[in-house]
């Protein structure tokens, strides 16, 4: 059973300013002692997430480091920031299986993988620090300290991406930190409360994950300024082209346009042309929900609309969507496209494999 019980100790140096204080507020102890009586009895259930919770100074570090001495305690990896991303993962993991994680965990931004460590943001730098733990530790884990560092709100979106792709992966994963606003995010399966003393598991606990509304209005040209960086192919865009952003919680975080695609026999075919959501807000569907209404909204007008995606994770998403049909599979397209192909004005490449989806009308 995970439980214990143990001392901890702490000897008081003397020295001239240990003893005046130790004067000024009659304290007569050589040394600080605390004891720890832990119980949480997860033996006997199927989990993948838990959760140790407190304040600081409560001993949520502590706890695991006793009870879990199995797991593998992550403090960080070390990152040699003269090589990108993908440099540091081992060796012995091929470029696609790093892209395939990294993408699950939320991070779908292939010019970010492309930079060193440091100069992520501290949410990207939270989910490539878990890819890397899934593809190179094979214990269960203890992340410590869990999303201490970033934004709230980042901290929210993050937990909920990164809790689907451990579930999913079916590994065991245990988040110590202070923050109580995770919880909703995580549903984790178990959660001791560290200041209580007090255990419970998911059955017992009234979780109420915000849904993620995502309002959406009509952009700037200028506006692409904000997504331009996190486009996986292309800064440019086309100005004439019809413009969208998705707002969450009044922040912009996702961008959407659409273009006329000629096509020498059918008129009504619309494209995407541009489709980025911020790196902090990938991984939770956001990108999937968004693009669904700007479709439905030009079906809604007799339009047929069409993608054509060259990421791995895009196309095995919209395969396995009832709302968008493969119409051209996984090919790399040779010969220049002429000004009536689907693919002129394109960032058209014979070295790139792309394929081709129309939206289903009256889902």
């Amino acid at each position: 059973m995970p439980s214990a019980k143990f001392v901890k100790k702490n000897i008081i140096p003397q020295s001239f300013r240990n003893e005046k204080v130790k004067g000024m507020f009659d304290i007569e102890k050589k040394e600080i002692i605390k004891e720890f009586n832990v119980n949480i009895p997860i033996e006997n259930i199927d989990w993948n997430i838990g959760v140790i919770v407190g304040t600081s100074g409560s001993g949520k570090t502590t706890i695991p480091k006793e009870v879990f001495k199995d797991f593998y305690y992550f403090e960080g990896f070390e990152w040699d920031n003269n090589k990108t991303i993908l440099d540091n993962f081992n060796k012995k993991f091929s470029p696609k299986k790093i892209v395939e994680v990294l993408s699950k965990v939320g991070f779908s931004s292939p010019p970010d993988w492309l930079k060193s460590f440091n100069v992520l943001s501290n949410g990207q730098k939270m989910r490539v620090e878990l890819a890397r733990l899934i593809l190179e530790i094979d214990k269960p884990v203890i992340y410590d300290e869990f999303t201490s560092v970033v934004d709230r709100q980042v901290a929210k979106v993050g937990s909920y991406a990164i809790a689907k792709y451990i579930r999913k992966e079916n590994k065991k994963f245990i988040a110590v930190s202070c923050h109580f606003d995770i919880l909703d995010w995580l549903e984790p399966d178990w959660i001791y409360f560290v200041d209580k003393k007090e255990f419970k598991l998911k059955k017992d606990l009234p979780y109420c994950r915000p849904k993620i509304e995502l309002c959406i209005r009509k952009a700037k040209n200028e506006e692409w300024k904000m997504f331009s960086d996190y486009h996986y192919l292309s800064k440019k865009h086309n100005n004439s082209a019809n413009k969208y952003i998705a707002e969450y919680n009044n922040i912009p975080v996702a961008w959407c346009s659409v273009i006329h695609s000629p096509h020498p026999k059918v008129k009504n075919i619309k494209r995407i042309h541009r489709i980025v959501v911020l790196p902090d807000y990938q991984g939770i569907g956001i990108g999937k929900s968004f693009l669904n209404k700007i479709a439905k909204m030009y079906a809604d007008e007799n339009y047929r609309i069409r993608i054509v995606t060259s990421q791995p994770v895009f196309i095995y998403s919209l395969n396995k969507s009832n709302f968008w049909k493969m119409i051209r599979k996984p090919s790399r397209i040779t010969g220049k496209p002429s000004k009536k192909s689907i693919f002129y004005g394109t960032n058209f490449s014979i070295d790139r494999l792309t394929a081709t989806f129309e939206y289903i009308k009256n889902n």
